[in-house]
């Protein structure tokens, strides 16, 4: 493992809701799970600290509601941290706290330094551009304006994701569920990211679609050594694609380590829990 982060994440906390007297307290916030019962305030994520080396997929699970994907959210821009630091090692960028930028420069970043792959693709793609105009609208939001260069890269790109050229200027709206997540994947590698950030992709897939688009997610790394945030509330999922894995609960990280050594010897009780249900 290299000893330089990529990706430095420190006391990262989003809350939803002003918080009060009982719920601003440093130490004790006499929370119900991550809810305040007196002013109502959601801590989403709460003191939410790890680091992501260079060519690393690092899982990150727990139920829904845990703050996993409210995390992505702030990581990616695509919502405002309440507090905390993120540091991208990039000589353009190294020192600067990445929340604090301008908004121009987190869209550079957005379109330089990271690719998302979201959820519902409805949110990584354009559903009535074509497949290939997704992509070259990535390029184009990084500055390429050749087309001829933008069609053959984006021809690489859906051939890389087993999506038939023929079907290139169709639009991800008459694909099937997996075909589009294979869309949005090869989109969001299109500006060569060295992170990418993937929010639970596999859920709603029937089951022999999850393991092609894992296939996948695993050739990409081992191919182009991509530092990946894998999300997600299945750990069978985990236990396929991640390095290592942090465990969240109520916004909190409750556990990190190796993936094997969390699979084989949880240490807290809610670990053990979700670890016994996958047996």
């Amino acid at each position: 493992m290299y000893e330089e982060p990529i990706l430095s994440v420190r006391n990262l906390n989003r809350q939803f809701g002003p918080g009060c007297h009982q719920c601003n307290q440093e130490h004790d916030k006499g929370l119900e799970k991550n809810y305040c019962s007196n002013c109502g305030t959601v801590y989403a994520c709460q003191d939410v600290s790890f680091d992501l080396f260079p060519g690393e997929i690092l899982g990150i699970v727990g139920e829904s509601g845990s703050g996993k994907s409210t995390l992505m959210q702030c990581l990616y821009f695509d919502a405002d941290v309440t507090s905390g630091e993120a540091y991208i090692h990039d000589a353009a960028l190294d020192g600067n706290n990445v929340f604090t930028l301008s908004s121009q420069r987190k869209r550079y970043i957005r379109n330089h330094t990271y690719g998302m792959v979201y959820q519902n693709p409805v949110h990584g793609l354009k559903m009535n551009f074509s497949s290939i105009g997704n992509i070259a609208e990535k390029l184009i939001a990084a500055g390429n304006r050749n087309v001829s260069e933008m069609e053959a890269i984006g021809k690489d790109l859906l051939e890389s994701v087993h999506i038939p050229l023929f079907r290139m200027k169709e639009a991800p709206q008459n694909f099937s569920g997996g075909m589009q997540q294979r869309v949005q994947i090869a989109k969001a590698l299109s500006n060569n990211p060295p992170i990418l950030f993937l929010d639970e992709v596999t859920t709603g897939l029937d089951l022999s679609v999850q393991a092609n688009v894992l296939d996948l997610i695993k050739k990409i790394q081992r191919e182009l050594g991509i530092s990946m945030i894998v999300v997600s509330h299945d750990l069978a999922v985990i236990r396929m694609l991640a390095d290592r894995t942090v465990v969240m609960l109520n916004g909190s990280i409750i556990e990190e380590g190796l993936t094997d050594q969390i699979l084989e010897d949880p240490q807290h009780a809610y670990t053990q829990q979700l670890v016994y249900s996958l047996l």
